[in-house]
């Protein structure tokens, strides 16, 4: 329970017996640095309904609760704001109430409440993940992770977008050019192989519409004409019709992609309970449209496509199926929602990991979802994030131009070498733990620089900077818990059993400002649930680090003589410790015991 749900029924006592007022609620904020205290009331809202001085009103709640209410030991006010101080002897029983809790913050899971759905990665089995798909699994898993721990139970997903003429692209530029080329043949993972073939279709296909314009084509007639695309739009009819060879050929270079997919994934530490892919449902939602329809929900044209009109809404008129009665990616995304749900009953809600540019899309999907009467619908969430930059420019996929994840990550590990070599962070350890460390804090500092971002705001990635020892990095929140990892094998003494620390033992401020920041962890994580925001997460740690560190300079902990205060301050250690390490697997990052 937090203070404010503590000091909230004395608060309103103190108002009914001083002033012979019921309130509905208590309005409470952070109180400032620059005063004392650990909880500020707001005054003003009683000052209408009272007609009395802010002040006056304030002093009288204070005085109060200072001789009522045991936790509070003494109050102050400015301008309408009561900062109210709590006693020492609260924060050392709530510290002790936490000690033994190795999962401190995060709530077990609600069995009678729906479950939640999280989509992340989305991606096309024509090419290997890039920059772009690191912020989304990141974002995706890291939400998932937050959601658990807030007390829901979660099923991770992703959609494969493994049809279509992207695909067909890569097929036939392999079996033009590939000479039966394998992964196994070329040692190149599968994904990358296939990737290559994309990017020299999209050569060929350049070269042959360069032809046709010198031969008297506008670029428009070119484009649409070109044997190449031709031939790419025949084997997707093929496709679609079943033809046993091209059906053969898909499969084979898609379970090349889908191993090269699943070694990036566990390389970079996400996770999928299922998996959906597009080959199974681009047909869905057809059904749905021809009920829609029969409800007046959707309408027809003159041509026999089917709309629905949202104008109402603030929104445009939207297509669902086109007058050759084929759908368009609303009506499978309509009848993969619905799928998703017949297949996990207990799914009440779902979060859409996608790039800001879906926005509209999003609004769209939602609404007609309502509109067709499902109420799972009412709890459909866009986890809308923005663009990441490199310092070299836009990365364009067909020209072969994009950041490749593994390649991504293998740098953020070379970086994180030399960083630590020239720094001589890792002196002592064997070869094989520098190449662990190397890697853990590669990875840690590529997901907390881009994590502690707010999702909505867009990303100019700068890997030599996120591996920075020193500010708001990953590295440097790893730092300290190796630290601390090393004050506790230092501590040649039992530290488990809880210390009585009576009124009369005050704390340091430095503990009490640590214990403070603890105990905002479970409504931090409360918080980044409710806004689908592992940002919250990543800059508490940061503060909570930041705060460790201060602590670590002001007051002594081993040297301590007095025997109390130094297992009770190791004990503080490692409970920060721990916090670290809960809020960074909320994060998917490990953290290391030495380093």
């Amino acid at each position: 329970m937090s203070l404010q749900e503590i000091l909230t029924p004395y608060i309103k006592q103190a108002v009914q017996q001083l002033f012979d007022l019921t309130i509905d609620r208590v309005e409470f904020q952070a109180t400032r640095r620059d005063f004392e205290g650990d909880v500020t009331m707001v005054v003003f809202p009683l000052v209408k309904q009272l007609k009395g001085n802010p002040a006056e009103i304030g002093n009288k709640i204070g005085e109060y609760l200072v001789e009522n209410v045991d936790l509070v030991s003494k109050f102050n006010v400015v301008q309408g704001f009561l900062n109210i101080v709590i006693s020492d002897s609260y924060y050392s029983q709530f510290f002790n109430s936490i000690l033994d809790n190795k999962s401190f913050g995060y709530q077990q899971t609600n069995t009678d409440s729906k479950a939640v759905m999280v989509e992340y990665a989305s991606p096309n089995t024509n090419k290997p993940l890039h920059l772009g798909h690191v912020r989304n699994v990141l974002l995706g898993y890291s939400v998932a992770e937050i959601l658990k721990a807030s007390g829901k139970k979660v099923y991770k997903t992703q959609v494969i977008n493994d049809r279509g003429i992207h695909i067909c692209k890569s097929m036939l530029a392999w079996e033009k050019f590939g000479n039966n080329e394998t992964p196994e043949s070329t040692g190149l993972k599968g994904d990358k192989l296939v990737g290559n073939y994309y990017v020299e279709f999209d050569k060929a296909y350049k070269a042959e519409i360069n032809q046709l314009i010198e031969k008297g084509l506008t670029e428009e007639e070119a484009k649409k004409q070109a044997p190449l695309m031709l031939e790419a739009q025949e084997m997707l009819r093929k496709w679609e019709a079943g033809d046993e060879q091209v059906v053969a050929l898909w499969e084979k270079m898609n379970n090349w992609v889908y191993a090269g997919f699943e070694a990036t994934y566990k390389n970079i530490g996400v996770d999928f309970d299922c998996n959906y892919y597009e080959s199974n449902t681009y047909l869905l939602g057809k059904d749905v449209v021809e009920e829609g329809l029969a409800k007046g929900i959707f309408y027809k044209k003159e041509d026999n496509s089917v709309w629905i009109d949202l104008t109402a809404d603030g929104l445009d008129e939207k297509l669902v199926l086109r007058s050759d009665g084929t759908s368009v990616y609303i009506t499978q995304d309509i009848g993969t929602a619905i799928q998703r749900v017949k297949d996990f009953p207990d799914v009440g809600g779902m979060v859409y990991t996608v790039g800001n540019e879906q926005d509209y899309h999003f609004k769209v999907l939602f609404l007609i979802l309502k509109k067709l009467g499902y109420d799972w619908a009412e709890h459909l969430y866009h986890l809308s994030y923005g663009m990441v930059d490199l310092p070299s420019g836009k990365m364009k996929s067909r020209e072969g131009t994009v950041v490749d994840a593994d390649d991504l990550m293998n740098d953020m590990t070379v970086t994180a070498k030399e960083i630590s070599e020239e720094l001589g962070k890792l002196e002592g350890l064997s070869n094989e733990e520098k190449d662990s460390l190397h890697k853990m804090i590669g990875l840690g500092a590529l997901k907390y620089y881009i994590l502690k971002v707010d999702p909505k705001k867009r990303i100019l990635f700068d890997p030599k900077e996120s591996v920075d020892f020193a500010g708001n990095t990953g590295p440097f929140i790893q730092y300290t818990y190796a630290r601390i990892q090393s004050i506790l094998r230092k501590a040649d003494f039992d530290f488990s059993a809880v210390i009585s620390r009576g009124v009369e033992k005050s704390l340091h401020e430095k503990e009490k400002e640590l214990i403070k920041i603890l105990a905002q962890f479970p409504e931090v994580i409360q918080q980044a649930a409710k806004t689908y925001s592992p940002a919250l997460i990543a800059n508490y740690t940061y503060d909570l680090v930041k705060e460790y560190n201060s602590f670590y300079q002001s007051v002594s902990i081993l040297g301590e003589t007095d025997e109390n205060k130094k297992v009770f301050r190791v004990q503080l250690s490692a409970k920060v410790g721990q916090t670290i390490k809960n809020a960074f697997a909320l994060l998917g990052i490990n953290v290391p015991n030495r380093m």
